[in-house]
């Protein structure tokens, strides 16, 4: 028995007394999840596993519009892209519940213009239970998951989430029933807008060559495009689609996203009451303002823009303080003057406070010249010092040379050459001069032997 004890391993020992220790500190044992039967029950497809599917194998998450913070109720979004094509679908769901994601996922199956044959997941609760593991095996559907705490197993449905769903929706918070109906109304113009009229990139292959990683993608296509150049897509669906691409007015699909945008961005913004705007809208109003965006910056009315403090303090005093009021008069009458004619006009005009020296380094190069750092003839200039072109032309100008006057392969470098003078220098330095040779010694031979 004494053997059998020791041959015991010390992790074999701390999962025997587990329970016993739990108990003598006064802790509850956890019990384990039934999940976790259940996600064992679920195959892993990592991001190298997809090859080449057929379409129908779409990758799903959710997206949740809390606004920074998960506590309370808010509108979460269903996102499904299809490996083969890019295509993307997004529906709201009120709260995120098992039962409302196998509903969301039977109304999208009817939407989607192929069947729905796999469906690749997280490890959340909404996805992996038993009410979604019992539809995908009444449909024939093929469940499978990602590895946890990898997300770029999800890499395709992790795109669209910031292409589309952050970059329409925004990050603001989103509550209640009016909520959701805007955020269908959004999607309902969106996946139009997007799969049939929003070309993208698609991997071809990627190759690795030691350290490096190249990547060859396909020309730009549409998911429409693809799903129409595709062999596997039915003779009647391709004819849909194109009836779709013949009907569909992108002007019209924009101004809607936008108009819904507007009433999301009210919604997040607090707004209790505020009307849905009307589809009748006038597009050659929308159309005229599209000239003019390009002046408010950011059209997205559910964009959110860096809070960034203002900045009120200067490193140093502004070398143009006195002289601006005279600079702006000079602009006002003549506004195609360039920089450096007006400061040189104020160069002559103070030349005792304009010194090249307080204005920094644009006025310095413009009185070297247009070099900066000034170059001097007196003194050695190195040849990594001269990027610029400017500077080269003005060191074949002065005439200086670079140190460099030997090959990198026979030239000592400076740190060692200076290296070896301090250890030739020190009393403990051994002795590398030459050695005197002995003299050779030398025979003298006859005329008569040399004769011979």
């Amino acid at each position: 028995m004494r053997e059998r004890l020791l041959a015991v391993s010390a992790a074999t020992i701390d999962r025997r007394l587990a329970s016993a220790r739990a108990v003598t500190a006064g802790q509850r044992r956890r019990r384990r999840s039934a999940l976790n039967g259940l996600r064992s029950s679920v195959p892993v497809r990592t991001f190298g596993d997809w090859k080449d599917p057929a379409p129908g194998f779409v990758e799903a998450d959710l997206v949740a519009h809390c606004g920074g913070t998960l506590s309370g109720s808010f509108v979460w979004s269903l996102v499904l892209t299809d490996i083969a094509s890019g295509w993307t679908e997004c529906v709201p769901l009120l709260v995120r519940e098992a039962r409302l994601v196998v509903d969301a996922l039977d109304h999208l199956r009817g939407a989607l213009p192929f069947p729905l044959r796999g469906i690749d997941t997280d490890n959340g609760s909404e996805f992996l239970n038993e009410v979604l593991v019992a539809f995908c095996r009444e449909q024939g559907i093929e469940l499978t998951r990602s590895r946890p705490y990898r997300k770029n197993d999800q890499a395709w449905v992790e795109q669209k989430n910031g292409a589309v769903v952050r970059r329409m929706v925004g990050y603001g918070r989103l509550e209640g029933v009016p909520a959701a109906e805007a955020l269908a109304r959004l999607y309902s113009a969106a996946r139009l807008f997007v799969n049939v009229f929003q070309p993208s990139f698609k991997l071809a292959e990627k190759t690795r060559h030691g350290g490096r990683v190249r990547k060859r993608y396909h020309a730009p296509e549409t998911p429409c495009a693809r799903l129409l150049a595709l062999d596997a897509i039915s003779v009647a669906t391709k004819d849909r689609l194109r009836a779709v691409l013949g009907t569909v007015d992108p002007l019209a699909l924009l101004d809607e996203i936008r108009a819904v945008q507007h009433h999301l961005a009210a919604l997040a913004a607090g707004a209790t009451v505020h009307p849905m705007p009307e589809r009748d809208a006038d597009l050659d109003g929308f159309l005229r303002s599209l000239a003019l965006a390009w002046r408010a910056g950011e059209v997205r009315p559910t964009h959110r823009a860096r809070q960034r403090p203002p900045r009120h303090w200067r490193t140093r005093q502004d070398p143009f303080d006195t002289s601006w009021p005279r600079i702006v008069q000079w602009l006002e009458t003549e506004p195609h003057r360039t920089a450096k004619e007006l400061f040189d006009c104020l160069r002559r005009e103070q030349p005792g406070c304009s010194s090249p020296a307080s204005f920094g380094p644009y006025s310095a190069a413009s009185a070297t010249g247009g070099v900066w750092p000034p170059v001097v003839s007196s003194s050695p200039v190195r040849r990594h010092h001269l990027r610029t072109p400017s500077a080269r032309r003005a060191q074949s100008t002065l005439g200086t040379r670079s140190r460099r006057t030997r090959p990198r392969s026979t030239r000592m470098p400076e740190r060692l050459h200076r290296a070896g003078s301090s250890r030739a220098n020190s009393p403990n330095a051994p002795d590398h001069r030459p050695r005197p040779q002995a003299p050779q010694r030398t025979t003298r031979v006859r005329s008569s032997e040399a004769s011979r």
